[in-house]
């Protein structure tokens, strides 16, 4: 399949090498446009007020490569639109893996790495998106280590790439064009090659108190927490899933909302 690959933690993030080395090893035809730099929790904002740039880049993944001074959603947009050859139409669009957990009503709709998905449906092709859960311990460490993880990470990093590159065909060709719906798909901590899969629908989670209290130059800075979980014990939740130590796969069927 020929699948157009990006993320939200930026174009050097070894979690999206990985996802397209995987991607590559299985056969797949792959072209990446990233952000030039991390665009965690920014949704699906598309910078309005000021150009974007964008470089052909190699990074030694062995395809074609992009780095785009914008948004998940940007990177998308001016791919399918400016950048892909138009006479190879793609199969779908994968953003990931992302640096951490991207579940629960309080997270899905912040999220850049969902977000890079759904421009992929906005644009008509089925969409993927893949995250690593993580503790907040090892999320320091990976960013004290500028991003280069410790072999047990990046072990079980490779183990979630190679479940990423199984399921993308096989959620794609179940997908229908034009059907706005984004395959949400998070990886446990700890996740084994036999790790089952099982289907999820998001948590209700309520995250209020996000900020810190007005420092003395009178600014606020985010201190990241899970929020609290006011779910119901049935259906499983994606937050349950990747706690019992499952793959969770969240179908978001937007044309559902208001219904």
């Amino acid at each position: 399949m020929r699948f157009l690959v990006t993320n939200d933690d930026g174009i050097e993030s070894v979690f999206l090498h990985e996802l397209v080395r995987a991607l590559r090893a299985a056969g797949h035809e792959i072209f990446v446009v990233a952000p030039k730099r991390e665009q965690s929790w920014i949704g699906a904002a598309k910078s309005r007020h000021r150009p974007v740039h964008v470089e052909s880049a190699d990074r030694g993944l062995g395809c074609p490569t992009w780095v785009v001074d914008g948004t998940p959603c940007d990177s998308v947009n001016i791919a399918i639109a400016h950048l892909l050859p138009a006479d190879l139409p793609l199969d779908g669009v994968l953003s990931g893996i992302n640096i951490g957990l991207n579940v629960s009503l309080g997270f899905i709709i912040a999220s850049g790495t969902i977000a890079g998905a759904w421009e992929g449906s906005l644009h008509g092709l089925p969409a993927i998106a893949f995250s690593q859960d993580m503790t907040p311990e090892l999320y320091d460490q990976l960013k004290a280590a500028g991003g280069k993880p410790e072999a047990g990470l990046h072990a079980m990093l490779r183990i979630s790439a190679a479940h990423a590159a199984r399921l993308a065909p096989q959620l794609t060709a179940a997908t229908l064009h034009r059907s706005f719906i984004v395959h949400n798909v998070n990886f446990p901590l700890g996740c084994r090659a036999d790790a089952p899969v099982h289907r999820t629908v998001p948590a209700r989670v309520v995250v209020p108190g996000l900020f810190s209290p007005a420092a003395d130059d009178g600014t606020h800075r985010l201190i990241f927490r899970l929020g609290d979980d006011l779910s119901p014990p049935d259906p499983m939740t994606d937050r349950a899933a990747l706690a019992a130590g499952v793959i969770s796969h969240t179908i978001l069927d937007y044309k559902t909302l208001g219904h």
